[in-house]
């Protein structure tokens, strides 16, 4: 077993489909040991958030021995889920994820009020979405007023792993960022817009600051993490992944993964009326602007599975075009699409029809690079390629071939534990943790460079998107 030449800290990645848990030592960012256990997903995109709670307890028993002399613990978590407790604090019901659309209509109708679209990125960063908490909080007060009625708190995932582990009520700015109930302005609750929701601010957790504990481990919870061990005040996965990284500002970071993100740590408040950016905070005291996909490797691989090919069995050229939004979208926003395959000859192949549809993911991603990316930034900074996605050819030629930028790859895998682990460490040691992650090298990783960009393809994806709006906006 690795000897630690610092404190070991614990990272919890708690996300759609599994709970990953590092071990790590704080001083070097040497992973010690890993754990990771499955999540079930409903076909309505909801998860009990009990067995969150079973997952993050079995993914750091697996870290073993080394758990057991943490010093700290940090949980970054999905964004945006909607978990309400009980007055015991049980859940109530199953949590909303992020990638549920059922409360499109609610984010419609919720973007038009409290002064529309530009009043609501002014006060929040936000307009309303379905993936966004507020509106999830509207869908289920028109559809299931009696688990409104049972609701004592609301919390995100991480806030209530977080309060697992302390019997505190904490969130982070990152996260509590992306539910649409706080003011990036003001940096605090919007009291109006929880009063529009029909929310009381008591029911909602405090917001820790940089560099504060959440609180500790509290004795009793069956976790081989030593009672009283500093918990840090975690936040989001994609603020966890900007941390993994040690991100710099002007860095754009394409995140391939069940969903598809794009984002970059800002100086610069966001404030996109139009919906396409989200204007997080990040974990620290700036910003993170991004845009999310909701289709991107899951939504490939099923077309790929569809034509019985491998997910690299792409084959160049033909005039297809696929836009592969199975599941809705929600950049573009397009929450009733279905997917759509255009442009068939005689002479097409599946090969093509399946890099088609490499294509159409990362096109959606891509139109939103420049969007997070303060005015200042290099226009020739690498895009950094993480998720389960980056390690795929297919997905990294499509991206350097679509964006004619250089793509680095870092070795750094699990970067939202990471993240996490370097959120707990900066607490151990007083450090910044962006700084920590940086010292790690969690960035570094193969270089790859520019190639001329494919311009027929891109107009080829804007013409067919322009087009068929009225056919993918149709419920």
């Amino acid at each position: 077993m690795a000897e630690p030449q610092g404190p070991v800290v614990i990272g919890v990645d708690s996300s759609t489909q599994s709970t990953k848990a590092l071990a790590v030592d704080a001083s070097t960012g040497e992973v010690l040991a890993q754990g990771r256990a499955a999540h079930t997903v409903g076909a309505t995109h909801e998860s009990d958030p009990e067995q969150w709670w079973r997952a993050l307890v079995s993914a750091i028993e697996q870290c073993g021995p080394h758990a057991q002399s943490a010093a700290a613990i940090s949980v970054a978590g999905q964004q945006h889920g909607l978990v309400t407790l009980d007055e015991n604090g049980d859940p109530v019901r199953p949590a909303l994820l992020w990638n549920d659309v059922r409360s499109a209509p609610q984010a419609e109708r919720l973007a038009g009020e409290l002064g529309g679209p530009q009043a609501w990125a002014r006060r929040t960063g936000l307009v309303p979405a379905p993936s966004f908490t507020a509106s999830k909080w509207l869908w289920l007060a028109e559809h299931e007023p009696e688990s409104v009625a049972r609701t004592a708190s609301v919390r995100l995932p991480h806030d209530y792993l977080t309060g697992r582990l302390t019997g505190a009520a904490t969130t982070d700015r990152g996260d509590v960022s992306g539910t649409g109930w706080w003011s990036s302005e003001s940096g605090d609750y919007d009291s109006e817009v929880l009063a529009h929701l029909g929310l009381d601010r008591t029911m909602l957790p405090r917001v820790v600051g940089r560099g504060e504990a959440a609180g500790t481990v509290r004795g009793g919870l069956g976790l081989p993490v030593p009672a009283g061990a500093l918990v840090a005040g975690g936040t989001g996965d994609n603020m966890a992944a900007a941390l993994g990284l040690g991100l710099r500002p002007g860095q754009p970071v394409l995140s391939l993964g069940t969903s598809g993100t794009v984002y970059a740590v800002g100086r610069q408040r966001p404030v996109d009326p139009s919906g396409t950016v989200a204007g997080f905070a990040d974990a620290l005291d700036g910003w993170l602007p991004l845009a999310c996909t909701l289709n991107c490797t899951l939504a490939v691989d099923r077309i790929a599975a569809l034509l019985g090919r491998g997910r690299e069995e792409v084959e160049p050229g033909g005039s297809a075009t696929v836009l592969p939004f199975l599941d809705g979208e929600r950049t573009p926003a397009l929450p009733y699409a279905g997917g759509l395959l255009y442009g068939l000859t005689h002479d097409t192949t599946g090969g093509q029809i399946l890099q088609s549809a490499y294509d159409g993911a990362v096109y959606a991603l891509l139109r939103a690079v420049e969007l997070v990316l303060d005015p200042d930034s290099p226009s020739d900074a690498p895009i950094l390629l993480i998720g389960g996605g980056a390690r795929g050819t297919a997905w990294r030629e499509t991206v350097r071939r679509l964006s004619g930028r250089p793509v680095q790859v870092p070795h750094a895998q699990e970067l939202v534990a990471l993240g996490a682990a370097a959120q707990a460490a900066g607490l151990v040691l007083g450090e910044d943790p962006a700084a920590l992650a940086r010292s790690w090298g969690t960035a570094d990783g193969p270089y790859h460079p520019a190639v001329e960009t494919d311009r027929a393809t891109l107009d080829r994806l804007a013409t067919t998107l322009a087009d068929a709006d009225t056919l993918l906006r149709r419920q």
